[in-house]
């Protein structure tokens, strides 16, 4: 009955004072939130770095002029400025050298300059495609499935053939109701035939991976040019038991081809899905904790402010409580005292 009551008292002192109420639940709903929240943020991150992070096929490893994870400007890319492009005649050296020696071999340079639109009928693509120069094997080397049609080939490299394979957002936006392939289409102005179109593949870090159009890497450079262009090379070897193997040849291969002396060391960037997998987990770890700090200050400012409308309203109610408190004890001693007598005349009955 005592606990009753003193539900019924909290519960009319909570309607007595609404204002004060809300603020305190609003406080520590905040508190909590925050943390619930920014933990969750920083989750989704990590699993995003995780899974958007594999651009690369599995087995794979690549040579860049520079690493993964520094832009195409600013100061940090300063170091990296002064190496020479890999150009395609050390491509294609790197590529006779390891033949036999790898499971694909992929050349390709991106012509992210370039204002990539595509156009047939009237009808026009936004003008962000990213146009790639490749050969057969950047399906493989970039974890792309084509959709249908069908891929590059080698004679397609060869001859420079006007040939492209396009994602699935040129698909959707210049070919809504019929097939694309065989269709001649102009992109940044020149027309080219599509032999191809790539499944969906999604966005990753908030990017789309479907806007692409790939042509055989000799067209791109009669195209675009090929003087101020570098060319990637990714290499996927045969298992995963063959690949450290794999690595240390291709390495060797790669100096050879650059024309590096023994005593020099490597004017080029070796990365796979692992590496950057750690590079940007390592990122994710600092944005953690960043975000803890953040929280936790949320949650001390939450509790300082419940503090103190705690401390308001005990200041208020001093008199009150006291005031109960008595009542309390006495009516306690009084329900004591007669609990005892009650037990005791019937202690002396039974005794008589």
């Amino acid at each position: 009955m005592l606990f009753g009551e003193m539900i019924k008292m909290a519960l009319s002192s909570l309607g007595a004072n609404k204002l004060r109420s809300a603020l305190t639940m609003l406080g520590i709903t905040i508190g909590v939130f925050s943390v619930i929240s920014v933990m969750t943020a920083v989750g989704a991150l990590q699993y995003s770095i995780e899974n958007g992070i594999s651009f690369l096929g599995s087995n794979i490893f690549q040579f860049a002029k520079y690493p993964a994870n520094v832009s195409a400007s600013g100061d940090v890319q300063e170091k990296f400025r002064n190496r020479h492009n890999i150009t395609y005649q050390q491509a294609l050296h790197y590529y006779r050298l390891m033949e036999g020696q790898a499971r694909e071999i992929c050349l390709k340079s991106f012509g992210y300059e370039v204002k990539g639109q595509a156009v047939y009928n009237g009808v026009k693509t936004t003008p962000s495609l990213l146009i790639v120069g490749s050969n057969k094997s950047f399906l493989t080397a970039n974890a792309h499935t084509l959709g249908y049609g069908r891929n590059l080939t080698d004679e397609d490299v060869e001859l420079s053939r006007r040939v492209i394979v396009v994602g699935k957002i040129v698909e959707k936006r210049l070919f809504p109701h019929e097939s694309p392939i065989g269709k001649v289409i102009r992109v940044s102005g020149h027309t080219y035939t599509i032999v191809g179109v790539l499944a969906e593949k999604g966005t990753a870090f908030g990017q789309s991976q479907d806007d692409v159009v790939l042509m055989p890497i000799t067209r791109f450079f009669e195209d675009y040019g090929e003087a101020k262009r570098t060319v990637n090379i990714a290499t996927q070897a045969f298992t995963q038991d063959t690949y450290n193997r794999t690595f240390d040849r291709a390495i060797g291969a790669m100096r050879i081809a650059r024309g590096l002396r023994p005593d020099q060391p490597n004017d080029f960037e070796i990365y796979s899905n692992d590496s950057l997998k750690s590079a940007f987990t390592n990122v994710a770890g600092y944005v953690r904790v960043g975000a803890f700090v953040i929280s936790l200050i949320a949650l001390v400012a939450a509790g300082i402010g419940i503090m103190n409308i705690m401390l308001v309203s005990v200041t208020e109610r001093t008199k009150e409580i006291g005031v109960r408190k008595s009542i309390v004890f006495v009516r306690s001693t009084f329900i004591s005292n007669t609990s005892m007598r009650r037990s005791g005349r019937w202690a002396w009955t039974k005794a008589s």
